[in-house]
């Protein structure tokens, strides 16, 4: 079975890469994509974080990277024959926040979604975070 990873990963943290290497183990093949917006604008060029998923998933053979530019997560599933969506979910704010677009998902083109709850020393970790600290740690050039 085929499932998709969507996310910004804007950057990609170490939740991310615990939910994707998760999700590998369960399924055959796993699609983790950057997911984008043109009404936002990314700390990352999309180029560089599909760069950053790729070394993340060097040793997992059956994960395939890739990216999506507006249009519905599920035109995307469609197309690409995707029957599952995985959510990595932190805690009970997450699942209210990820449950209305997986009933909406299921809905418009019967996809499921299945739910990665995140290692619990990883929960306390977000883009945000790991982007404030990358920044605090830079050396002035």
């Amino acid at each position: 079975m085929r499932a998709l990873f969507p996310g910004s990963f804007d950057p990609v943290t170490p939740g991310h890469q615990d939910v994707l290497r998760r999700a590998a183990l369960l399924f055959d093949e796993v699609v983790v994509c950057v997911m984008s917006n043109s009404d936002k604008t990314g700390r990352f060029p999309i180029a560089e974080r599909l760069d950053r998923l790729r070394a993340t998933a060097t040793d997992l053979s059956n994960v395939t990277v890739d990216s999506h530019t507006g249009g519905l997560l599920v035109d995307y599933c469609r197309r690409a024959g995707i029957d599952v969506v995985i959510r990595g979910v932190r805690g009970v704010s997450d699942l209210d926040y990820e449950m209305p677009m997986a009933r909406m998902n299921h809905e418009l083109a019967e996809v499921e979604t299945f739910f990665i709850a995140s290692d619990p020393t990883l929960a306390h970790i977000s883009s945000t975070l790991v982007t404030a600290m990358s920044q605090q740690h830079r050396v002035p050039e």
